[in-house]
């Protein structure tokens, strides 16, 4: 006990907290540019009014500090989270009374403990046999010399892992600068059993430093601290999960928490799981609101709320934006007091940056482009997900071009069915392989006429993975829209702009006699969208020919497409590209390079482009945090920051536009507001790792060369005998398409059918 803390842990690669620090969020300029500050609302800004117990603004607690990232209690885990938040030690001891902070009761997984003893012990522990290493079990020196710190969460990056020793309490609070302090406490029993006396030990360390918060699960505990604390220390019961049972009384939290009158007996205070508060049913769906908060209110306790993070997987109705789930804890009822939290920066900008900032105007120029609609949360290009979008903030919506058998042209990701629309189920006689469009078979829109396709359902997709499902009660929700339908909801909702998307022209038109550009110029004129200049026209598409049949009309603009990484574009192919874009549509990794979920640093694309007056566009942003770089801390409002203030683009294109909506409503999107959200800075985290932990390094990505922006001109439209297709039908009334009627879901034994005809294919 005593150990200078922060002395033994200057190690000559210490984890350089440049990066790292300045991208938390800052609400003053620090003395010292690596160290972040409390987030403050600036005079000028009108003060919130918070329906919290003390009408301050709600606490951020960090469980160990940032472990989203560093392990439990390392120096950096604190330093990040420590001006932003509370730091919340789990106690365990040692048998000479030495303290440490580590979550639970063993130390396995968190630390190195079994290299350092491979043996383990199995203790009765509260009824159940537990299995591995326990304090106990050492001395505090054992600890000290000769355990090290991991990352406890397995699907969290493991570089720093052994690189820092056990949180020592007496270090820690004995330092300089001490962060402030959440003491929580359990396992009395166990501890009493092994001849350490849990009580005594931690009224000493209340006693010896500056503790704000004590907090216990057990409630002959808290009882047995009453009135022992000091004025300033605050004595929280902390409710485990709802059938789990309380050692003292031997009844389930849900029981107790029943009676908050006798809690307010022994404690000025509740920690609960979110769960608590907001269910989550069966669904995966957020169920009604428990009275929980107002109830403990009323009685003068103060709630908060435990089991935040940024990548567990959160209730569909948050559509895996973690800032949302933040805010209906705060926004939605009286909020709650506190949030627990393994990812201390994003809870913290939660509060300072988006709590009652939803009503504010947008920020800067960059533009919101949706992505087939808000297809993060319907399924893509149907009239669902273009009016989400268009509530949610999108600038511009989007549609991609598809023709059918009969010539109508409507909107949809792609050609091929299978993946969009339940097409198995109905025409896999169909299918056919076209190696000009894909290397595998499909069911091609161009193969069906429209009559065909209006009887088939959307099939929302989720593109990364069957464990990352996307809003799966409304996953056939929705309907098809033709291009003319699509042309009038913009006008009728004066959206910002629009963007067609026009592919595989060439291919039609030579060999389905289909003339899509033809058909798409028809359709804007009709809209008079080439006779106006409100509403901004992008046209794009990956083949130049079809951009140069549009480079007569000024009020369009004409983006090329580029779905092929690259890394750079030489004057040769920028002057190419000038002579029939006006501007280009990039993939994320090609503006900020990525390898092994780190980024690498940025390439000069952007740059190069704007260089030549061309307007650049990124796809395709998404909240899933498996899509995130671990610099963004899995937080989308990182990674959006940083493609418009470090990649300077002109438009993001994404699948959530109210993530990007929300941020770019944000006071925090102006770089010199304070507080702000700063961007990551590509290729720094990863030059704090040792070389030796690093994968193999990618190939450079290749140049996007002149020839592959030339296309040859557009083949003639040929006379395709159409024998077997009906006459081609009028699109059905415009106004049909945007009436609000959801199918909910396919029966169960369709569902069941589907995934295994999609399985076998």
């Amino acid at each position: 006990m005593g150990v200078d803390f922060w002395e033994k842990n200057r190690m000559s690669k210490s984890l350089f907290l440049t990066f790292l620090l300045i991208n938390a969020t800052l609400a003053r300029q620090p003395i010292h540019q690596n160290l972040p500050t409390a987030p403050q609302t600036p005079d000028s800004a009108p003060a919130k009014n918070w329906s919290t117990l003390s009408g301050n603004e709600p606490l951020v607690i960090a469980r160990g500090g940032f472990t989203g990232l560093f392990p439990e209690g390392s120096p950096d885990a604190i330093e990040i989270s420590k001006d932003i938040s509370i730091f919340l030690c789990n106690l365990q001891l040692t048998k000479d009374i030495g303290a440490f902070c580590v979550t639970g009761i063993k130390l396995d997984n968190a630390t190195t403990i079994a290299m350092f003893d491979p043996k383990e012990k199995t203790y009765n522990i509260n009824g159940q046999d537990v299995q591995g290493h326990f304090a106990v079990d050492y001395t505090g020196a054992q600890i000290d010399q000769n355990v090290s710190m991991n990352q406890a969460i397995f699907s969290r990056p493991g570089f720093y892992d052994g690189m820092s020793p056990v949180l020592n309490v007496d270090g820690i609070l004995s330092s300089k600068s001490p962060p402030r302090f959440w003491l929580n406490v359990q396992y009395e029993a166990f501890y009493n059993q092994h001849g350490v006396k849990l009580v005594d030990n931690v009224l000493e360390i209340l006693r010896l430093y500056q503790i704000d918060f004590v907090s216990s699960p057990e409630i002959g505990f808290l009882k047995s601290i009453n009135g022992k604390v000091k004025k300033e220390t605050k004595v929280i019961f902390k409710l485990l999960s709802a059938k789990d049972v309380e050692p003292t009384t031997k009844q389930p939290y849900d029981t107790i928490v029943k009676d908050l009158a006798a809690i307010k007996s022994y404690a000025s205070g509740i920690m609960v799981p979110k769960e608590y508060i907001w269910p989550v049913k069966s669904d995966k769906y957020l169920g009604n609101s428990t009275t929980l908060v107002s109830d403990a209110h009323k009685l003068g306790l103060e709630v908060y709320a435990s089991g935040f993070a940024n990548d567990f997987f959160l209730s569909y109705s948050y559509n895996y934006d973690p800032t949302t789930e933040y805010l209906q804890f705060i926004e939605k009822g009286e909020s709650v007091d506190g949030v627990v939290t393994d990812f201390a920066p994003t809870a913290s900008n939660a509060i300072a940056c988006f709590a009652q900032n939803n009503t504010q105007p947008k920020k800067g120029q960059t533009l919101i482009i949706s992505n087939n609609g808000a297809s993060g949360v319907y399924s893509g290009s149907t009239d669902l997900a273009y009016q989400q979008a268009i509530d949610d903030g999108a600038d511009i919506i989007d549609c991609s071009i598809q023709m059918t058998k009969d010539g109508i042209a409507f909107c949809l990701n792609n050609a091929d069915l299978m993946a969009n629309t339940n097409a198995m189920t109905k025409f896999m006689s169909r299918s056919s392989n076209i190696p000009e469009l894909q290397p595998k078979s499909g069911i091609f829109s161009f193969d069906l006429t429209w009559n065909e396709i209006q009887t088939l359902k959307p099939q929302i997709v989720s593109p990364l993975g069957n464990d990352f499902p996307r809003n799966p009660a409304n996953k056939n929700s929705g309907k098809f829209v033709t291009l003319s339908e699509f042309l009038e909801l913009a006008k009728a909702k004066a959206v910002t702009g629009i963007l067609v998307n026009i592919k595989n022209a060439a291919y039609l038109a030579s060999k389905k006699g289909l003339d899509i550009v033809g058909v798409v110029s028809t359709a804007l004129s009709n809209a008079t969208f080439d006779k106006q200049a409100t509403q901004q026209v992008l046209i794009q598409s990956d083949d130049s020919s079809v951009l140069s049949k549009y480079k007569d009309i000024p009020s369009y603009k004409r983006v090329l497409l580029v779905d092929e990484k690259i890394g750079d574009t030489p004057k040769q192919t920028v002057h190419e590209i000038e002579k029939f874009a006006e501007a280009v549509n990039l993939p994320k990794t090609s503006v900020i390079k990525a390898s092994n979920s780190l980024l690498t640093g940025m390439t000069n694309v952007v740059k190069e482009l704007k260089d030549a007056n061309l307007t650049v566009f990124v796809h395709a942003l998404r909240n899933e945090y498996i899509s995130l770089a671990f610099d963004y801390w899995s937080d989308p409002n990182v990674e959006i920051a940083t493609y418009i203030h470090s990649a300077k683009v002109d438009g993001i294109v994404t699948d959530f536009p109210a993530t990007a909506s929300r941020y770019m409503r944000s006071p925090c999107s102006d770089p010199n507001h304070v507080p702000t959200i700063l961007p990551a800075r590509p290729g720094e985290l990863q030059g704090t790792i040792a070389p030796e932990l690093l994968p193999p390094a990618e190939a450079p990505l290749p140049p996007l060369e002149a020839a592959n922006v030339f296309d040859p001109p557009l083949p003639a439209v040929t006379n395709v005998n159409r024998t077997n297709s009906s006459v081609a039908p009028a699109p059905p009334h415009p106004s049909s398409a945007w009436a609000n009627v959801v199918n909910p879901s396919l029966s169960l034994m369709a569902i069941v059918m589907f995934a295994t005809l999609f399985v076998s294919h």
